[in-house]
Protein backbone atom coordinates (compact mmCIF):
# COMPACT_ATOMS: atom_id res chain seq x y z
CA UNK A 1 0.00 0.00 0.00
CA UNK A 2 1.30 3.25 -1.21
CA UNK A 3 0.98 6.61 1.13
CA UNK A 4 1.53 10.51 0.28
CA UNK A 5 3.26 12.29 2.46
CA UNK A 6 4.47 15.69 2.31
CA UNK A 7 8.46 16.84 3.09
CA UNK A 8 8.66 20.58 4.10
CA UNK A 9 12.03 22.42 4.04
CA UNK A 10 10.85 25.58 5.35
CA UNK A 11 8.38 27.10 2.62
CA UNK A 12 9.21 24.92 -0.21
CA UNK A 13 7.17 21.26 -0.14
CA UNK A 14 8.34 18.23 -1.53
CA UNK A 15 5.83 15.93 -2.11
CA UNK A 16 6.44 12.38 -1.95
CA UNK A 17 5.14 8.48 -1.40
CA UNK A 18 5.44 6.04 0.46
CA UNK A 19 5.80 2.27 -0.19
CA UNK A 20 4.18 -0.65 1.24
CA UNK A 21 7.73 -2.02 2.88
CA UNK A 22 7.91 -2.75 6.33
CA UNK A 23 10.61 0.00 7.45
CA UNK A 24 7.66 2.44 5.06
CA UNK A 25 5.21 1.55 7.33
CA UNK A 26 6.88 1.67 10.56
CA UNK A 27 8.22 5.36 9.23
CA UNK A 28 4.45 6.63 8.44
CA UNK A 29 3.81 5.24 12.27
CA UNK A 30 5.65 7.90 13.40
CA UNK A 31 4.56 10.95 11.81
CA UNK A 32 4.45 13.57 11.57
CA UNK A 33 7.93 13.87 12.74
CA UNK A 34 11.46 16.07 11.85
CA UNK A 35 14.34 15.13 10.71
CA UNK A 36 17.55 17.22 10.94
CA UNK A 37 18.86 16.47 7.88
CA UNK A 38 21.60 18.85 5.48
CA UNK A 39 22.58 19.23 1.64
CA UNK A 40 24.96 16.65 0.29
CA UNK A 41 26.91 16.20 -2.92
CA UNK A 42 24.04 14.30 -4.11
CA UNK A 43 21.44 13.90 -1.39
CA UNK A 44 19.85 15.13 1.69
CA UNK A 45 20.53 13.42 4.51
CA UNK A 46 19.62 13.18 8.06
CA UNK A 47 19.82 11.05 11.41
CA UNK A 48 16.53 9.14 12.61
CA UNK A 49 15.98 9.01 16.43
CA UNK A 50 14.77 5.63 16.34
CA UNK A 51 16.47 3.53 13.62
CA UNK A 52 13.71 1.60 11.43
CA UNK A 53 13.33 -2.13 11.27
CA UNK A 54 16.54 -3.64 8.73
CA UNK A 55 14.31 -6.30 7.07
CA UNK A 56 16.99 -8.63 5.46
CA UNK A 57 14.85 -9.09 1.97
CA UNK A 58 13.91 -5.53 1.65
CA UNK A 59 17.71 -4.05 1.58
CA UNK A 60 19.03 -3.18 -1.96
CA UNK A 61 22.27 -2.36 -3.09
CA UNK A 62 21.51 0.98 -5.41
CA UNK A 63 18.87 3.32 -5.16
CA UNK A 64 16.85 5.24 -8.24
CA UNK A 65 17.65 9.10 -8.21
CA UNK A 66 14.47 10.58 -6.20
CA UNK A 67 14.65 7.68 -4.05
CA UNK A 68 13.85 7.65 -0.02
CA UNK A 69 15.95 5.27 1.92
CA UNK A 70 17.51 4.59 4.82
CA UNK A 71 20.64 3.01 5.98
CA UNK A 72 20.42 2.20 9.90
CA UNK A 73 19.76 5.56 11.60
CA UNK A 74 20.45 7.60 8.03
CA UNK A 75 17.36 9.21 6.78
CA UNK A 76 18.24 9.97 2.62
CA UNK A 77 16.91 11.32 0.05
CA UNK A 78 18.67 10.93 -3.57
CA UNK A 79 18.99 12.56 -6.34
CA UNK A 80 22.10 12.10 -7.80
CA UNK A 81 24.67 9.17 -8.59
CA UNK A 82 21.94 6.22 -9.37
CA UNK A 83 24.67 5.25 -11.47
CA UNK A 84 27.29 4.52 -9.14
CA UNK A 85 24.76 3.90 -6.19
CA UNK A 86 25.64 -0.03 -6.16
CA UNK A 87 29.17 0.66 -4.27
CA UNK A 88 27.60 2.54 -1.43
CA UNK A 89 26.77 -1.01 0.28
CA UNK A 90 22.79 -1.71 1.41
CA UNK A 91 19.83 0.41 2.13
CA UNK A 92 16.23 0.16 2.56
CA UNK A 93 14.02 2.03 -0.08
CA UNK A 94 10.96 3.77 1.85
CA UNK A 95 9.68 5.56 -1.56
CA UNK A 96 10.12 8.28 -4.05
CA UNK A 97 9.64 11.71 -4.59
CA UNK A 98 7.01 13.41 -6.80
CA UNK A 99 8.78 16.26 -7.98
CA UNK A 100 11.21 16.98 -10.57
CA UNK A 101 14.34 16.27 -8.92
CA UNK A 102 15.93 20.07 -9.66
CA UNK A 103 13.49 21.21 -6.72
CA UNK A 104 15.76 18.99 -4.54
CA UNK A 105 19.19 19.98 -6.36
CA UNK A 106 18.40 23.99 -5.65
CA UNK A 107 18.04 23.13 -1.99
CA UNK A 108 21.17 24.64 0.16
CA UNK A 109 22.34 24.38 3.48
CA UNK A 110 20.45 22.40 6.69
CA UNK A 111 16.88 21.77 7.56
CA UNK A 112 14.93 20.78 10.26
CA UNK A 113 12.65 18.68 7.72
CA UNK A 114 8.30 18.53 8.61
CA UNK A 115 7.62 15.44 7.22
CA UNK A 116 3.32 14.44 7.43
CA UNK A 117 1.07 12.03 6.36
CA UNK A 118 -0.41 14.11 2.76
CA UNK A 119 -4.02 15.46 3.19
Amino acid sequence: METKINLHFKDIVIPATLNGSTAAREFLSRLPCVIHASRYEFDICGIMDRPLPRIKEELVTDWHNGDISFDGTYFTILFEHEEESASYGQCANLGTVNCPLSQLEALRGSYDIQIEKAE
